[in-house]
This record gives structure tokens, sequence and C-alpha cells, in this order.
């Protein structure tokens, strides 16, 4: 994890020495001490210079008092502790000039409280970007895995390798020691747990095997979803063989109950050992055993899991988005309809633009992401009414690049941030984030920025009414040769926008377009090759 003082090297040192600068403009000298005491950042005037010892004095006592206030010290310095979150990561300190009166101190003491004000909501909107980065690639790996086995059960597969390959699968994403998959059987008469599938260092012989069933069962029963014992908080609840440091269990539950209405239908269960890259198995490692076990076990008894793990693409995927369009409720549906758009354009194109299925599926997935980079903005920026000033404008700016560091980790998604990171671009090299031109644009950028153009103009916005259809198509064809791309504009004018309209104003549902809803899981499969 990254230090607060790494933080400030990489991220916050130039917003410091900006507001040095401008510090310095006023007749001030500022300075940024850290919480070991070292000047990080000075600025002074030409009119009279700053002792650092005393600087660095006046930033210790400042940030050892932990106070949210600014205070004024001696020797005509005004000071201020810089907190992210709860934490302290320095002071800053403004030297004034002799015989500087009461209101103007009044005044510098302002400006920092406005300044740290800023530095906290960057901090805030930094870790946000973090924590949903790290979201992103968690369903993300979630989403391969369940994808993948809905694929395979698709085919004709034998079951042992069908259970082999969850999990192998599995321990992709979650490491471990050892995993083992067992299958309740009648061999002559007799129920057994049979070992189906597994890989690694487990060793279950007929009697542990019942045993760790038998507790399995216990856990069930007593409302938990997984059986889980370690010894790190506390000492193991089970008696386990020599070399177990945590383990986990989770049903296979078969559709339908058995006799007993008090008994669980279980089938069998995937048992692991030893996490690896975490001290113990937890919570979100529960919940993907049981995704896999449930998906295993409908698969062992009738195959017909598919279609729930489609619905569960589908989902996710509007969960996503659904996260950027909820920041602001004018723009609702907003990437939804883009996606759709974006996908109706796509299939249309021809000639030197003509895409493949898998191309399509690519410009939908770039649609649907490529405001993603939004939910880095506060709402005060996003949702303003006002014209925004030329600091929010820029915010605002960012989302593009935002959006594409956001999916940069996930190497699977390279041939999507194109779109994310372009549909601000113009052809005339006056748009953002990088000023391209022309065909420099990628395509899928091209495509998005119509689509994206389109709807937000018949969308309503905190700052104006929706442009009737036609309006919006009258700007579009204007916008072609110099913000966007003539034949895509020409491929959109010239196709049947007034079904496509009607398509958009029923949400997908009462159209020939019906099959929208279910396109996700398609979709997401060009990410899962």
């Amino acid at each position: 994890m990254t230090t607060n003082a790494e933080k400030l090297q990489t991220l916050q040192l130039r917003d410091f020495r900006l507001f040095g600068e401008r510090a310095n403009r006023l007749g001030l000298n500022f300075a940024l001490c850290g919480t070991s005491g070292e000047i990080l950042v000075l600025c002074e005037t030409e009119e009279f210079k700053s002792n650092s010892q005393i600087l660095s004095y006046c930033g210790l006592k400042l940030i050892h008092s932990m106070s949210h206030n600014r205070h004024f010290e001696e020797n005509r310095i005004i000071g201020r502790v810089v907190f992210d979150g709860s934490y302290p990561v320095g002071a800053v300190l403004v030297h004034l000039p002799e015989n500087t009166d009461k209101y103007f101190c009044d005044f510098v003491g302002e400006l920092l409280d406005s300044f740290h004000r800023e530095f906290e909501a960057k901090c805030k909107s930094e870790q946000h970007i973090d924590a949903i980065s790290e979201e992103l690639s968690q369903v993300y790996e979630e989403l391969v895995l369940l994808h993948k086995l809905g694929v395979n059960m698709k085919l004709t597969e034998a079951e042992a390798n069908f259970l082999q390959m969850a999990a192998d699968s599995l321990t992709e994403v979650v490491p471990v020691e050892g995993i083992a998959v067992l299958l309740r059987r009648t061999i002559e008469g007799r129920d057994k747990l049979v070992l189906t599938a597994g890989l690694g260092l487990i060793d279950l012989d007929d009697d542990s095997s019942e045993i760790l069933f038998e507790r399995l069962r216990k856990e069930l029963t007593s409302g938990r979803e997984a059986l889980l014992d370690s010894e790190v908080d506390s000492p193991f609840r089970y008696h386990w063989p020599p070399g177990i440091n945590n383990i986990i269990a989770v049903p296979f539950l078969g559709t339908g109950s058995r006799k007993d209405d008090d008994e669980r239908n279980l089938i069998g269960m995937m048992v692991a050992v030893n996490r690896r890259g975490k001290a113990d198995f937890d919570s979100p490692d529960v919940k993907l055993f049981n995704s896999i076990a449930n998906s295993c076990a409908v698969f062992v008894e009738n195959g017909k899991l598919f279609m729930d793990i489609k619905e569960l693409f589908i989902g996710s995927l509007r969960a996503l988005t659904s996260s950027i369009d909820a920041k602001d409720q004018y723009t609702r549906g907003h990437s939804e309809r883009v996606a759709f758009i974006s996908k109706w354009l796509a299939e249309r194109l021809d000639g030197e633009y003509k895409m493949s299925p898998e191309q399509i599926h690519t410009v939908y997935l770039a649609g649907l992401l490529h405001d993603i980079g939004k939910i880095g903005i506060g709402e005060t920026v996003l949702c303003k009414e006002q014209k925004l000033t030329n600091e929010e404008y820029d915010i605002i700016k960012s989302h593009p690049a935002v959006g594409a560091g956001i999916l940069e980790q996930i190497k699977q998604m390279r041939n999507i941030i194109p779109g994310v990171l372009c549909h601000h671009e113009r052809l005339d090299g006056k748009g953002y984030p990088q000023g391209l031109k022309g065909e420099n644009i990628p395509l899928i950028g091209r495509i998005v920025a119509v689509a994206d153009t389109f709807d937000a103009m018949t969308s309503k916005r905190t700052y104006r009414d929706a442009m009737s259809l036609d309006k919006a198509l009258s700007l579009i064809k204007e916008a072609a040769g110099t913000q966007l791309d003539e034949k895509i504009v020409d491929t959109f004018i010239n196709s049947d926008i007034y079904t496509l309209w009607k398509a958009i104003a029923d949400g997908f549902v009462k159209s020939e377009e019906d099959d929208f809803a279910q396109y996700g899981a398609a979709a997401v499969g060009v990410l899962v090759k």
C-alpha cells in the first residue's frame, strides 16, 4: 500500500508548488513541512527569506497537535495541518512580511482552509478510484471464471473433466495448497464420497472425507454457508491432520429436497486447504467458493446453470454502469443507451469500416463503460447547474483518462480502452484528452463519440432541456467532418433512425431489438476467450 509520504511525492507535490507560486504573487513565502519535519516544498519571494529551521519547528508543532483547525504561530507564520482522511501528511505554512494587518492574516488563513478542503477532496477521489479499480478487477476475475464454467456447460464434456477445470480455474483466482471435489455416490448399495477432481497437497481418505462431510452438514444446519476453520485468531474448532493451517469446505446442494425436510440435499462438497497470499480464507472467498460449488452441483445434476450465469453477467454489467449513471439523476440510463447506439452503428458500417461480430461486441462494451471515469468526479462538479469554472471543466475532461486507467490493469480490456479514452476526441484535433486528429482517433472512439453526442443532445441535462430528434440530427450533420467522422454520421443518419428512437424510448423492450437485454452475456464473451 502506498504511504502518505509516497502519495505526496507522486501525486500532490505539484499542487503544493502551484499554491506556493500563487502565494508568492501575494508577497508571501510558502512551505510544506513533512511529518518528520523535512521541508518538502519551499517557495520564497525576492523580498524576504524564511528560516527553514523555524518553518520545520512550526510544522512539527502543528502536526503533533493533530488539530483540524489552523493556528497562528510566532514569527509571522500561519500554518495548517493537511490530512489525508484521519492521518496528517504534513503542514502547510505561510510566512507573512512584516507589518501585516489582522485582516490580511485572516484572509491567508481562509486560503489555507480552502486549499486543505480541495486537497482532502482529491485524496478521497483518488481513494475511491483505487477502490473501484480493485473491485472491478475482482469482479472481472470472477466473471471470467463463471463465464468459463458457463461456456463449458454447453459442451458435451465428461463430469470429471468439467470439475477438474473448475478446480484448476478457481485456484488461479484463490491460490491454495490443495483443493478437492468429492461427490456422493452409491457404490454397492452404500453411500460413499468419491474424489472426483483436485490438485495440490491434500490427503482425504474415506474416513476423513466422511468426518469432514458431517462437519460441513453441522455447519450448514447452524445457518452458516460453509465450514471455515483456522488457528489464525483462535484455536481450531475441530481437530485436523498435521499441516493444515486453515480449511474451507462448501456444499454441492442438489435441486429438490430429500425425504427429511430438515436435511439439506448434499450431493458433494468442495474443500481447499492453506490459503496462499492471505492468512486465512475470508468472506469474498466463501462467496466465490459457494458460487463455483453451486455451478458444479447443478452441472452434475442437470447441466441447467448456463442461463443463470448469463443473467449474472447481465446483472453485473448493469451494476457497473448504474454505479456511474446513479451519480447524476439527469444522465441515468446514459451508458446503456450509448452502448445500444454504438452497437447499432457498428452493425451498420460497411466497406473499410465493416466490423466483425467480435468487434461489435467490443464497441458495445466500450459504449457501456465509456463514462466509468466519472466515478472519480464529485457530484458538486458533475451535477453543477451553473457554468463550470476552468478548473472544474478540467476535472470533467479528466474522465476519459481516468476511465482508461481503471480498465488498464485488466489486460483483456485493451481493445475497449481506446473507445473509453478517445470518445471526446474530435476530427479537427480540438478534442481531449490527447488532441488526436482525423484517422489517428481509433475507429471505436469515433463510433462511441457519435453515440455519446446524440444521446447527450437528446437527454435532459441540469443546464438545458432535451433536444428534439430533428434538432439533434441537424446538429449531428453539422458536426460531421469537424467534430465527428463523416462516414459514421452518414451511416447513422441513413439508418432507420425512427426505429432506433422508438427502441430507446421503449427501454429496448417493446422493439425489434428485444434481445438487447440478453446481449451483455454474448458481448462479455470477447473478454474471456
